[in-house]
């Protein structure tokens, strides 16, 4: 009998110690703090801000692939400085940042203290994933990074949930509010912390950094590591569309009543907390369920792939999340999108943690939060891609106010701002206003906003505005969009098939 099996359930709960499970209160709590205001950023900045598509795309993919790059960096100045220093100061950066994000309104403004606030989540992360990885050993790694990502997934549960309760009450100013004492919570939680032992650096700051670089250089000459990070990109552009690309999907084209319906009959309070004017639930309360799920299923997950390979669970978990995110796209009714969801967060709690735990077990000694940090590249570069498909292509495919100017224009139909007289037109750059020329008007900001426009259209139209959706639905077909999903899904599975068969064997694997 293996000692994983000898340990079993209780056994692998009590083999963690202390800085696990702080590392888990933190981690907790950041990811309270982020996906809230992640889950409706989208939102904001298209319907209440007024910027497009491509906008909002460009914000959230770049700055967040920002934001994974970074551990590279910020990963070797926690070795240097410690890693109950480094949080201290990224929890000071992030309490202020989710804040300023409130108040801020302007395109460059918004991108650059969002940036602000994901250098101080790119402090984090490295040193989050460093303490589990001191905390656990090979006996019970693959299910403490399966539990702790449990712990992610119920931060990522609790912060849409409550933060789409507060936005209904108080309006958007709850949404940045709550972020930002979420993480003052967790600097509280900082000062009864102890690290981990770590090895002391003598080099400066600089000297770290230069060297975290060059190990990294050296780290990616292993060609073994390197295919699989470059196919694991695939893997995360496609779940990122989960949290980018499908919030602004159920906005445009999901009617959510029938899941306020089914919550009511189990729960009426929580129904009416959570119910929006149109009758339905928030968006970013509908993609919540994938953390929902995790938080749920999680445990069980880890507990039944203990002992899978992980390049095996890997290939598993992405199948299962190519169906999962195919359906959530596939039509805009949201039983198939509640559907879709749980698919897809069984392919991810099947296939993430496996990720985080073999990069885990190669990490070198002394140097888990630098190591971890390649962990993160992969995420980066699919972030910087993800735009491709969040930004330009859903604007040109799937965006509903796009659509609706082009069926407008088509008949010869005028959307006409009340607060200037002018004409309104909406391009990559948001809603914008025309002369009398139809060119656009710079430096005149318009009054409209998506929903007005769509109002006014369905007016004009002599119908409903769900009528409307529906005419535009059936004229675009915007749900197409799951297939290039489907497909970036479907050729990492194949990348990760072939790796599997060619380099994929572990020195355990060869021998045996």
């Amino acid at each position: 009998m293996s000692k994983k099996e000898e340990l079993g359930l209780i056994g692998l709960f009590k083999s963690f110690p202390k800085p696990y499970w702080f590392a888990s209160i933190f981690e907790l709590l950041e990811r309270y703090a982020w996906y809230g205001l992640f889950a409706v950023l989208g939102l904001y900045l298209t319907n209440e801000l007024g910027f497009s598509s491509v906008q909002r795309g460009d914000i959230m993919a770049y700055v967040t692939g920002i934001l994974y790059f970074l551990p590279i960096i910020t990963g070797a100045v926690a070795d240097k400085i410690g890693y109950k220093l480094t949080l201290g100061i990224a929890y000071v950066i992030l309490m202020t940042g989710y804040f300023l994000m409130g108040h801020v309104t302007g395109y460059w403004a918004v991108f650059s203290v969002f940036l602000y606030v994901a250098i101080g989540a790119a402090m984090f992360k490295p040193v989050a994933s460093a303490i589990v990885t001191k905390s656990t050993s090979k006996k019970n790694s693959s299910f403490g990074f399966g539990l702790f990502y449990m712990m992610v997934n119920i931060g990522g549960f609790f912060g849409p949930l409550l933060v789409g309760i507060l936005r209904n009450k108080f309006g958007w100013d709850a949404v940045f509010i709550s972020s930002s004492f979420a993480i003052f919570l967790n600097l509280i939680v900082l000062f009864f912390f102890k690290e981990p032992g770590r090895k002391k650096i003598e080099e400066s700051i600089s000297q770290t950094i230069k060297r975290s670089f060059i190990n990294i250089i050296e780290a990616l000459s292993d060609m073994r590591l390197t295919i699989l990070l470059i196919i694991m990109i695939g893997f995360w552009l496609m779940f990122n569309q989960l949290f980018y690309t499908l919030p602004n999907f159920i906005d445009d084209w999901v009617n959510t009543e029938k899941v306020y319906s089914f919550i009511h009959s189990i729960w009426p309070y929580l129904a009416d907390q959570m119910k929006n004017d149109a009758g339905g639930v928030n968006p970013e309360q509908l993609v919540n369920l994938d953390a929902f799920f995790i938080m749920v299923i999680q445990i069980a997950v880890s507990y039944i792939i203990l002992k899978w390979k992980p390049i095996s669970a890997m290939m598993t978990g992405i199948f299962i999340t190519i169906l999962g995110i195919g359906l959530s796209f596939y039509t805009n009714n949201s039983t198939f999108t509640v559907v879709g969801i749980l698919i897809f967060a069984l392919g991810e709690m099947t296939s993430n943690p496996k990720f985080s735990d073999y990069i885990a077990q190669i990490s070198p000694k002394g140097k888990e939060a630098l190591y971890m940090g390649t962990y993160f590249l992969p995420i980066a570069a699919a972030n910087f891609l993800t735009n491709i498909i969040s930004g330009n292509l859903y604007q040109k495919q799937a965006d509903k106010v796009t659509l609706l100017f082009k069926y407008l224009q088509d008949k010869g139909i005028n959307i006409v701002d009340q607060a200037t007289g002018k004409l309104v037109t909406y391009t990559e750059d948001g809603i914008q206003l025309l002369d009398k020329n139809n060119h656009i008007i710079t430096g005149l900001k318009p009054g409209i906003k998506r929903e007005e426009i769509l109002t006014q259209a369905a007016e004009k139209l002599n119908i409903t505005t769900s009528h409307l959706q529906e005419l535009l639905w059936n004229t675009y077909h915007p749900g197409k969009i799951w297939m290039v999903m489907a497909i970036v899904g479907a050729i990492t599975f194949l990348g990760l098939f072939l790796y599997n068969i060619t380099i994929g064997k572990t020195k355990k694997e060869i021998i045996s």
